[in-house]
């Protein structure tokens, strides 16, 4: 069996093939890309969610061509190569890894992260702030959570994780007075507020909101086709049933997945 770094320099050999021989990838550039590298990323998103081995090591596979793709291109382009990438990434994780190359001693996971954080803001030379790493284009959600994630680094959060739910409480309250008063951009920005502060509670008790919303959607999804083809095999439609007739349906696929 060919060793790891024949097998990786083999792939860097076919990507110097495929730019100069290849119609399609000869003409691939960092913009043509992104939006491909995007759908890569959620396919393997997927394939994490459902512990797809098989299908990881695929997805995986998908996106380092892509990683290749742009280190190539960079190298056309003369500003950097894979081996630049590679190089950046290792002094990278040596300097932000000081309980591990250096002699900082640390307690836990916790201090590791905190650690972290406050050496990456000495890698900016105080340029840049706290925040300004976050991506503009995550998704709401993730984005929020990163947000937290990132001010907590630098002491800014709960002392007690319980306080948080004062928090939930108020922002909840505070919404309901927008919607009593029938104020859309008030309950817009109170539903942010609200699902800010749900968001950061999860956090606050280890739990990934991402992953646990998208627990909620596969669960319910398989309830509802539960529901739509237990009515089709009844030769009946859902729109001619009843919301109790449904219901009795949908009580039944809950007994289902609990089994």
């Amino acid at each position: 069996m060919p060793s790891k770094k024949d097998t990786f320099q083999h792939l860097l050999e076919i990507m110097d093939e495929l730019r100069t021989k290849c119609p399609w990838d000869s003409v691939q550039t960092n913009e043509t890309l992104r939006t491909l590298t995007i759908e890569e990323t959620y396919e393997l998103a997927e394939a994490l969610v459902q512990e797809d081995e098989e299908a990881i090591s695929k997805e995986l596979g998908d996106l380092l061509l892509h990683i290749i793709f742009y280190a190539k291109i960079g190298e056309e382009k003369g500003t950097f190569h894979i081996g630049t990438v590679m190089e950046r990434l290792i002094e990278k994780l040596i300097y932000r890894h000081p309980h591990i190359f250096g002699d900082v001693q640390v307690r836990d996971a916790k201090e590791v992260e905190e650690n972290w954080e406050q050496l990456k803001l000495k890698e900016k030379n105080g340029n840049k702030t706290v925040l300004s790493g976050v991506p503009k284009t995550l998704p709401a959600m993730i984005k929020a959570h990163r947000i937290q994630d990132k001010v907590r680094g630098v002491g800014f959060d709960w002392e007690e994780r319980s306080q948080v739910w004062d928090k939930v409480e108020e922002e909840l309250n505070e919404l309901k007075a927008e919607i009593e008063k029938k104020n859309h951009d008030g309950i817009e920005e109170e539903f942010g507020d609200l699902f800010f502060s749900l968001i950061n509670t999860a956090r606050l008790y280890n739990i990934n909101p991402e992953n646990a919303l998208e627990r909620t959607n596969r669960k319910f999804t398989e309830r509802f086709n539960y529901l739509e083809q237990k009515t089709i095999k009844k030769g009946r439609n859902l729109k001619d049933m009843t919301l109790a007739e449904m219901d009795e349906i949908w009580e039944e696929a809950k007994r289902q997945q609990k089994k």
